[in-house]
């Protein structure tokens, strides 16, 4: 199977759009009816780069684009496909043809036709353009037709794909100017939504300034009690966030790190729950590094008490793995419990011993007169869990003869070692997607720099199963898309230790949360806010 286009991938929860699992119900609810105007104000963790939505692969990119893009389908509370762009679809196994509402209109004021939804879709799919999401949420080999006229936009793949219709949720539809000039809208905005980005200052904080017009929202929302300017700040601090929103001047976060209690003891907040994805590991498989050997691989995995390793990555927060997929899932069931390597320090250090590392006099592990050495890359945007987790692990890999070189870097650095550097042995790497052939160009096909495989992957039972699987329909592949991920965690080329949560906190504000993005249309102010 083909793989995407080298992805900026990057600390934070990749490719995370607006689909997926929900927040619950709020604990609190703040008093008062919503008031129409004023300002709404968000963190998040980071720059969030370029917003050209064909280059747009980290969460925190995508949080900012869904205030101005529209998609032609979304999710419904519970999990359900429901319109946005497109009005009705017709699904075949190589096929969705999608019809077009006729209402919806560009930022500019020009209408959103059926030619703008193909000519994204073949944009994307364009080797020219190099888009780290072709192959995630445009299926290798995809191609768009569009019928103006009849206002039906055509996607076909070369084979049947079994999630043909839930891939397009996540394609952000540019349109009006910026679809034919993709360079104005590296630092702007040409869409649909209900927002249009008019102030950006990188590092700091992007303005978006509401269109009362807007009036084709997912479950028919518009921009009637919508704020008047949305500004999304950029906080890479945690405690700064908290503190922001305990004092007001904040009136969202997401939060996952210590400042939660205080943050959920605070008066007049509103706080909901989610879970964001999974916190793990690859080891790089490169021929010259020590994660090459599935021993290895298996011996480093077996000397980590993984239930501990969670338990001090997320703060005592998070909850037991049990896939790669967020919620909710298209194919449920239990892929990690039982596939993982136990946790075992002796067979580790007999593992090591039988592969030809042993112990020199400093007890750091040599063989052939080259030293048992990791470097291990983490992002520092992820809290101090991360950052403990680490040297957790750098710690019990010390105790079996491994120097661990421990490397925490800003996200930008961090991209740029996954996909160009490879100057890394072990990575901690959320990644965190709504189907699973989001995630086949980043665990199997061509490596990095010329793919997105970026740990080096061949597993080739995993392979063999996602082939057979992405031909059939999504309910009869789900068993070999089940089986293909407990592959990578019996081969520990993937370890999975703990499935976070996030706190997402408000004041002075209502709003919905799916799969940590930020909806626009459910933001309310309330009074006093």
């Amino acid at each position: 199977m083909t793989t995407p286009a080298v992805a900026a991938l990057a600390g934070l929860a990749l490719l995370t759009a607006a689909c997926g699992g929900t927040t619950g119900a709020p604990q609190q609810q703040p008093q008062g009816a919503p008031v129409t105007g004023g300002t709404f104000t968000y963190a998040i963790p980071a720059d969030p780069g370029v917003l050209d939505p064909a280059m747009a692969v980290l969460s925190v990119t995508n949080n900012v684009l869904s205030m101005a893009y529209d998609t032609l389908v979304g999710t419904g509370e519970n999990g359900e496909i429901v319109p946005r762009l497109a009005e009705k679809w017709d699904v075949k196994p190589e096929s969705v043809t999608f019809t077009l509402r006729k209402d919806a209109t560009c930022s500019d004021g020009s209408p959103v036709t059926a030619s703008n939804v193909a000519d994204n879709v073949n944009h994307i799919a364009d080797p020219a353009t190099k888009s780290p999401v072709y192959g995630v949420f445009v299926p290798v080999g995809m191609k768009a037709e569009a019928d103006d006229a009849a206002g039906t936009v055509t996607l076909t793949t070369p084979e049947p794909f079994s999630f043909i219709l839930e891939s397009t949720r996540d394609i952000f539809v540019v349109c009006g100017k910026g679809a034919g000039d993709r360079a104005s809208i590296a630092r702007a905005t040409s869409g649909s939504g209900p927002y249009q980005l008019t102030e950006a200052v990188p590092g700091d904080h992007y303005t978006f300034t509401v269109r009362r017009d807007y009036a084709w929202g997912p479950a028919g929302a518009t921009a009637k009690e919508l704020p008047q300017t949305v500004v999304m700040k950029v906080v890479p601090n945690e405690q700064t966030a908290a503190n922001l929103l305990v004092a007001g001047t904040l009136n969202g976060a997401v939060l996952t790190g210590p400042d939660r209690a205080r943050v959920e003891a605070t008066p007049g907040v509103t706080k909901q729950v989610l879970a964001v994805g999974n916190g793990q590991f690859l080891y790089h498989q490169g021929e010259d590094r020590p994660g090459h050997d599935p021993a290895i691989r298996k011996a480093l995995t077996q000397a980590l008490n993984l239930t501990e390793l969670g338990r001090i990555a997320s703060g005592g927060t998070g909850r037991p793995a049990t896939g790669l997929v967020l919620e909710p899932r298209p194919c449920s069931g239990d892929t990690v419990t039982g596939h993982l390597p136990a946790h075992d320090v002796a067979a580790a250090t007999a593992a090591l011993d039988a592969a030809g590392w042993k112990p020199g006099p400093d007890g750091i592990r040599a063989k052939d007169g080259k030293r048992l050495t990791l470097r291990f890359m983490y992002a520092t945007t992820r809290g101090a869990g991360v950052q403990a987790a680490a040297e957790y692990m750098a710690g019990a890999w010390h105790k079996i003869g491994v120097d661990v070189q421990l490397n925490g870097v800003i996200d930008t650095k961090l991209a740029e070692s996954l996909s160009a550097a490879q100057d890394w042995d072990v990575v901690w790497l959320p990644i965190g997607v709504n189907l699973p052939s989001q995630l086949v160009g980043f665990l199997s096909g061509p490596s990095a720099p010329e793919g997105a495989n970026y740990a080096h992957l061949a597993n080739k039972q995993y392979e063999e199963l996602i082939a057979k699987a992405s031909r059939l329909p999504a309910t009869e592949g789900c068993p070999m898309w089940l089986q293909a991920e407990s592959a990578l965690f019996e081969n520990a080329d993937l370890v999975p230790a703990v499935e976070n949560t996030a706190l997402v906190a408000a004041k002075g504000a209502t709003f919905r949360v799916i799969s940590a993005t930020l909806v626009a249309t459910s933001i309310r102010l309330t009074q006093g806010g």
